[in-house]
């Protein structure tokens, strides 16, 4: 059986800070696919649209030119890997470990200590911490962070 690396501090926080965020990058997704599709609805300015070769000028083939421009954004493409490899490490938790993530990452309320979640949760808070720690390990696993 392989044992997991354990990984740099710093990894692990930007895991746990990527959970945080969940919800933000949906959203940035979200504005993000809208400025690709309908570039000529935003700012002129903003890099997300690519200008010259594709602009309105140039007729071609807008939906092949929208379709590469939603394949080849980078930024794009990277918050979609983070955003879907906490839907799936999510969706394989058991219901006691994403509650746990509810309260910790996703709570609209002040962010709940240790203490609170443990004893929302029923366990001891060295047993939570653990539970955090198996969720942020599997999520470096799934998007392969070291």
């Amino acid at each position: 059986m392989q044992t997991a690396i354990k990984p740099k501090k710093i990894t692990f926080k930007h895991a746990e800070s990527e959970w945080y965020n969940y919800h933000h990058t949906l959203k940035e997704i979200a504005r993000l696919r809208e400025n690709i599709m309908n570039p000529f609805d935003e700012d002129p300015d903003d890099p997300t649209i690519v200008k010259g070769a594709n602009s309105v000028r140039n007729p071609g083939n807008p939906t092949e030119r929208i379709a590469t421009r939603l394949t080849t954004n980078k930024q794009l493409n990277y918050l979609t890997e983070i955003a879907d490899a906490i839907d799936q490490v999510y969706n394989a938790l058991p219901d006691d470990y994403k509650e746990l993530v509810r309260l910790r990452y996703w709570s609209k309320h002040k962010k709940m200590t240790w203490e609170g979640i443990s004893l929302r949760l029923d366990v001891s808070e060295r047993q939570a911490r653990r539970w955090r720690n198996e969720i942020i390990q599997a999520t470096l696993e799934v998007l392969g962070w070291r």
